[in-house]
């Protein structure tokens, strides 16, 4: 009669040496698992403030960003100007050669058109152009009063000449 309580004994006293391992190395891994986790966090959190702060200086010349601007145009909704300054533009593109600010004429049968818009200032706009396979940019300076068309002028133009062929 002993020798199988002695068997159950042991067996009861193996169970739970193997449950308390089991529950120690699970909690351990768990406390593991959390640390890898926000270590992982704070990397991730640090590289959206990188970013972040990467967007800030690239958004410094932009009209809704610069305070001075803004102040310019208190009277209007910075937003809704930026987009009628950029239809404006755009809608030079369809002249019969093409958008004139850019003060190219048609090359190899293709009209020069503005596709990227950036105003940078109550002052500036600084666009990208294509015509055809050739590629330029061109900053122009131009002038808004409410209730009328914007007055553009071109201050400079140039095509990067790897474009050209």
């Amino acid at each position: 009669m002993k020798k199988p309580l002695l068997y159950l004994f042991i067996l009861s006293v193996l169970l739970n040496i193997f449950t308390y391992m089991y529950f120690t190395k699970k909690s351990q891994f768990e406390e593991d698992r959390i640390a890898n986790f926000q270590k992982e966090s704070k990397s991730k959190k640090d590289s959206i403030a990188s970013l972040n702060d990467k967007l800030r200086d690239a958004d410094y010349f932009s009209l809704p960003f610069n305070e001075n601007a803004m102040e310019y145009y208190e009277n209007f909704d910075v937003n809704m100007l930026s987009a009628e300054i950029q239809d404006e533009i755009l809608s030079l593109n369809s002249g019969p050669n093409g958008n004139p600010l850019t003060k190219y004429e048609i090359i190899n049968g293709n009209k020069p058109i503005i596709n990227k818009i950036k105003i940078l200032n109550h002052r500036w706009i600084i666009a990208d152009f294509a015509i055809g396979q050739a590629w330029g940019e061109v900053l122009i300076k131009y002038f808004k009063v409410e209730g009328k068309p914007a007055e553009f002028e071109t201050i400079e133009t140039f095509i990067y000449p790897n474009t050209l062929k």
